[in-house]
């Protein structure tokens, strides 16, 4: 079958931004000015489970109001295909937005027009420059009080360490807010409706333009009186993309066409270079489509794009892959998602044609997988479809093999694609059925969840046996339980959560260990010495073998090095995994006739157990970045809060008339904080976290930790 879009048509886009900053609501609307849907469910109209968004399907999203999950819909825009994902904004599901990103050509940031650059929005964009994802600005929320555009636009310079190039301005704020003044083409749009069916008005930009608006605002005036100085900046700042354009208007003097600036605006934010900024209330129905046509005009093609980076097993760069239906086929898994079509595996097609009945290689796993059923996404709809070429992102059935971060590829032509990455879960709690029936339907459910989900991890407490499930924040634990629920079918309970704390040295230590056992017949034995340093925070475990003479055979050296993996994960202060050291093994003694690998990892254990106690081991806590907004008469409260729960206050910012505080509180501190918060400030500040980095815990509160652990032990 032929290809039904071109290559240079598709447009593979993520709405990425802090929690309720507008993404869903603005991905609604996307699909409503597409002619993909009918009506406009606004998230506000959701919470009683009797009607959802198209994206926000899932039952705990509905009851939250918030996204959890991403999801795939698509849609045609100036006969150009739009792919959109639409991923979540909580901290504790940042890994959506991780995986979708990864897979992403292009990305629209969505900022709340009055808070303006947030936490998350921080996260995303750091994330975004990760993956080179060139992206565009959309200041969302205009027409609520409070709204500040340049303010904005100052936030995403500063605080994202960004160069914003504004190629709109909004006309009023607030009630008044009526359109906005698009830069490139030197027009205003104007809406004298907030319908959804209601027509801009296209006005020509005159001296009068504020008075027939009747814009009365400071701000609003000032916006308007920025134009020629911004139009200004926007054309010498497009023109540095094209020399020949940019000689050709410092010769004659005249302003360049609407179609060479696109064209300059459309290269920089390729080479992200800089960042075109957009306005609008989505909400309202003002400048969706508007983004539409920047989204076509400004983000690239999968042509646009580098080619996607190859690595060999060690994940070293070894070459690349262009994006083409003639080139062999290699695709990404970038999300695992279990639903009531059974397992759904989601990939991004870099090259090559995929068709149904297929036999394609897993290369991560070695594994080979047959194509069944191929369907396009579109929410939570699947559509058949017979083949998926470059370009698109689609969902295969029931795949047996291949998890989030696999590469699938042609057999014939085997290639690993560039790995993803993904966080390290901070928080823990115990679980288990409701009803010891459930037990084997509990564990398989819970399988399936960790496989869907590389943020979570599942463990044995080898002490108490309990089942133990790690993740990214308190939230993140509880949906998954509740997802559960509604997928599988099976309740869980949920222990109290823990914090997933480490353990490390403080100075170096040299030690000999000699493990000799005699019963009659061949004994066992192996002598190590290793030395044990500490590294820079984050740098985890390095193991090197510095022996000489052969004074431990070579066979034997990778036991020593399994043995120390092995017994690093039960600390020798409280039982944490001990992270951020070395291991040097220096010398070592065998016997012909008693020495083999396992006496070589048992005594590697033991000379791991014997000598930390030497090197100062010290607690790790993970400490958050918090980041607190409320009004400013409960600011003292608030701030000697923090104080109290061991945090440091970094700063204070203005969010429109509230002010926020950022800190950095250690996660053992924030458990129940919304409750404590809200009772403080009479239920009117809120809060956001993301994980830190991890750091020393003092010395009484390490004590009372390690009495803790020894007393449930």
């Amino acid at each position: 079958m032929p290809r039904q879009t071109p290559l240079s048509d598709i447009r593979n886009i993520g709405i990425i931004a802090h929690v309720d900053a507008g993404k869903t609501t603005t991905t609604e609307r996307i699909l409503y000015y597409t002619g993909r849907k009918h009506t406009i469910i606004d998230v506000h109209e959701t919470k009683d489970l009797k009607t959802s968004t198209t994206t926000d399907y899932m039952e705990q999203e509905q009851k939250r109001g918030i996204t959890i999950q991403s999801a795939a819909v698509s849609a045609f825009w100036r006969d150009k295909k739009i792919n959109v994902i639409d991923t979540p904004g909580h901290v504790d599901f940042t890994i959506e937005v991780n995986r979708s990103l990864r897979v992403l050509d292009g990305a629209v940031v969505v900022f709340d027009g009055v808070a303006g650059v947030e936490p998350q929005s921080e996260t995303n964009w750091r994330l975004a420059d990760n993956y080179n994802v060139p992206r565009i600005c959309y200041v969302n929320k205009m027409d609520r009080s409070g709204a500040n555009f340049q303010r904005c636009v100052s936030m995403i310079r500063q605080r994202l360490n960004a160069r914003p190039v504004c190629i709109q301005v909004p006309l009023g704020s607030e009630d008044n807010f009526r359109g906005m003044v698009d830069l490139v083409e030197m027009k205003a749009y104007v809406w004298f409706s907030d319908d959804k069916d209601a027509k801009w008005e296209t006005w020509e930009i005159t001296d009068d333009l504020a008075a027939k608006l009747n814009l009365t605002v400071k701000e609003d005036l000032d916006n308007v009186a920025s134009i020629p100085a911004l139009r200004a900046e926007l054309v010498d700042t497009a023109l540095e993309q094209d020399d020949a354009a940019m000689e050709a208007y410092l010769d004659s003097g005249e302003e360049p066409s609407a179609d060479v600036l696109r064209a300059c605006l459309r290269k920089g934010t390729i080479t992200g270079a800089f960042t075109p900024v957009l306005c609008g209330s989505s909400y309202k129905n003002k400048g969706v489509c508007q983004v539409l046509d920047a989204v076509v005009d400004l983000l690239p093609a999968p042509t646009d794009v580098e080619a996607i980076k190859t690595v060999d097993e060690d994940g070293n760069a070894n070459g690349e892959r262009l994006s083409s239906d003639d080139a062999p086929f290699s695709a990404l898994a970038f999300k695992v998602l279990n639903d009531t079509y059974g397992s759904m595996t989601f990939i991004r097609v870099y090259s090559g044609v995929l068709t149904k009945g297929m036999s394609i290689l897993n290369s991560t796993r070695g594994k080979r997988e047959k194509i069944g059923r191929m369907v396009e996404m579109f929410a939570k709809e699947a559509n058949p479809i017979e083949e998926a070429r470059a370009g698109d992102i689609i969902a295969l059935v029931s795949l047996q093999e291949t998890e989030t971060g696999d590469t699938l590829c042609d057999a014939a032509h085997p290639v690993i694609l560039e790995r993803m990455r993904f966080p390290d879960p901070v928080i823990s709690v115990s679980v288990e059925p409701k009803t010891k029936g459930e037990q084997e339907k509990f564990s398989i459910a819970l399988g399936k969840m960790v496989r869907a989900d590389p943020s979570l991890r599942l463990e044995t407490d080898r002490e108490t046996g309990q089942t133990i499930l790690r993740g990214m924040g308190e939230l993140h634990l509880e949906v998954t339980l509740d997802r559960m629920r509604t997928e599988f079918g099976v309740e869980g309970n949920m222990g109290k959560p823990q914090v997933a704390y480490r353990e490390t040295i403080t100075k170096p230590v040299e030690y000999t260990y000699t493990h000799k056992k005699q019963t009659g017949g061949s004994g066992q034995f192996a002598e190590v010495k290793i030395i044990f340093e500490p590294l820079e925070r984050g740098a985890g475990f390095t193991f090197k073998d510095e022996t000489v003479g052969g004074s431990v055979p070579r066979e034997y050296v990778p036991s020593v090095g399994k043995g120390l993996e092995m017994q690093k994960e039960d600390g020798v202060l409280a039982g944490y995994p001990t992270v951020d050291f070395s291991a040097r093994l220096v010398d070592g003694k065998y016997h012909d006739v008693d020495s083999n690998a396992l006496t070589f990892e048992i005594a590697a254990k033991a000379c791991f157990r014997e000598a930390l106690p030497k090197a100062g081991p010290i607690l790790l806590e993970p400490v958050m970045k918090v980041e607190i907004v409320t009004p400013e008469d409960y600011l003292g409260d608030v701030i000697g809060d923090v104080n109290r729960r061991r945090g440091t206050v970094l700063g204070q910012l203005e969010r429109g008339s509230n002010i926020a505080v950022e800190a950095n509180v250690p996660l053992n501190e924030m458990f129940g904080y919304i409750g404590q918060l809200r009772g403080m400030t009479s239920g009117r500040a809120s809060y956001t976290m993301e994980f830190s980095h991890y750091e020393p815990v003092p010395r009484n509160v390490t004590d009372e930790i390690v009495a803790g652990r020894n007393k449930a032990a």
